[in-house]
């Protein structure tokens, strides 16, 4: 196996998930009220309180899985794993310390082994949702992991 990168497609209907901290959380309601429009044509998927308060308030269904801070980032992580979620919307409070840092960070670590588009602010996420390549499939290169394990099973 010699291809050191695999090729991925993100599809024109995006799977997109949409996360906030408490204090963020009313700034991604307006963000999505803001963007319902297109956000509708997209698969939505969230984190707890957030998919539900942004379902109740904008009428977008959103999928929800568990809070933060009981593993939800992490279902989220894993999701981008599966090939299920290909595009984060991730309004973060960097002045409050959250108890589930770490799982916020293994989420953010996870979308960049994989090369997804995340946004941990309002102006990225106005980029990306506005971008020419919101509505139509986008090729990139993830790293190949069998081939990175076979390497290194080599080695050992």
């Amino acid at each position: 196996m010699s291809q050191e990168y695999i090729t991925f497609t993100i599809g024109s209907k995006k799977n997109i998930a949409l996360i906030a901290h408490d204090n963020e959380k009313p700034k991604l309601i307006a963000w999505c009220k803001e963007h319902k429009a297109e956000l509708e044509k997209h698969n939505l998927y969230g984190t707890g309180t957030t998919a539900r308060m942004i379902t109740d308030q904008t009428g977008l269904t959103v999928k929800g899985y568990n809070s933060g801070p009981l593993g939800g980032d992490q279902q989220i992580g894993a999701k981008i794993v599966e090939g299920v979620i290909d595009f984060v919307v991730f309004f973060s409070d960097p002045l409050t310390a959250q108890p589930h840092d770490p799982d916020v960070k293994a989420l953010m670590r996870i979308a960049q082994v994989y090369d997804i588009p995340m946004a941990v602010n309002k102006a990225t996420a106005d980029f990306m949702i506005t971008s020419c390549f919101m509505n139509r499939d986008y090729q990139h290169e993830v790293i190949n992991f069998k081939r990175n394990i076979e390497e290194r099973a080599e080695t050992l």
